[in-house]
């Protein structure tokens, strides 16, 4: 993965990196964090999702990068804020439930893998966080993608309690032949884990300089709470909420 290029001009406003595993907690807390500060949400797993959604559409094999390198030049995926969360628009089709399902979430993490398919993905969403005001999650904000960001919170939970809280927040809207069980959601969860943690480029690992956030035995707003106080420390006075 290759370095970002100094930002030849100072941000005015902090780009704010929330890495940690799939189940943390991670698209919640940055949309909270969006909205408290007026910042826009990038959110980057999004982002792999619908690459990985047009790749089942287009029947590729997830594990021949050559295959999926060659959809990158052909495709366009923005998101658009809304009071909900974001639209995900794949070459300008809304996906946004589409890639929530249990297929693309699998998929996702299979190509992710791919080191090539990542320096693409990369230069997509460091375009769009570069002029700072936006909160990015993922695996490798911090790490790879902005590693000169203001503020980094590595979210984390134990593995039963991430894979308990992805089932509840799957189960309701479940709109497939088979409905995924709790047990599948957990051992994918783990797998996703051992992918994610292990790959070759750009593994889950947290910046050295992030700050450790462990959300096993905390409720939502003492997750939110304690983040709120994180980013307002790297706020100018001024904008000090």
């Amino acid at each position: 993965m290759t370095t970002p290029p100094p930002n030849p001009t100072p941000r005015q406003q902090p780009v704010i990196a929330i890495d940690g595993p799939a189940g943390a907690g991670k698209s919640t807390l940055a949309a909270h964090l969006a909205r408290r500060f007026g910042f826009l949400n990038l959110e980057t797993g999004a982002m792999y999702r619908a690459l990985a959604y047009k790749a089942i559409d287009s029947d590729l094999d997830l594990d021949d990068e050559v295959q999926l390198l060659a959809l990158t030049p052909h495709t366009t995926i923005a998101l658009e804020p809304t009071r909900e969360g974001n639209r995900v628009l794949l070459d300008g089709r809304d996906v946004s439930r589409r890639i929530r399902d249990a297929d693309v979430t699998a998929a996702a993490s299979r190509l992710s893998v791919h080191p090539r398919v990542r320096v693409w993905m990369v230069a997509q969403q460091r375009a769009l966080g570069i002029q700072g005001g936006v909160v990015m999650e993922g695996r490798d904000i911090g790490t790879a993608v902005f590693p000169d960001a203001e503020v980094k919170i590595f979210l984390d939970a134990d593995p039963n309690v991430r894979g308990t809280r992805r089932f509840r927040q799957v189960a309701p809207d479940q709109h497939e032949v088979a409905p995924v069980t709790e047990a599948a959601v957990l051992a994918e969860m783990r797998a996703r884990d051992d992918r994610d943690r292990n790959r070759a480029e750009s593994p889950l690992k947290p910046a050295p300089d992030a700050i450790l956030l462990d959300s096993t035995s905390m409720s939502l707003d003492e997750v939110l709470a304690r983040s709120e106080e994180i980013v307002r420390a790297h706020l100018p006075p001024t904008e000090n909420i």
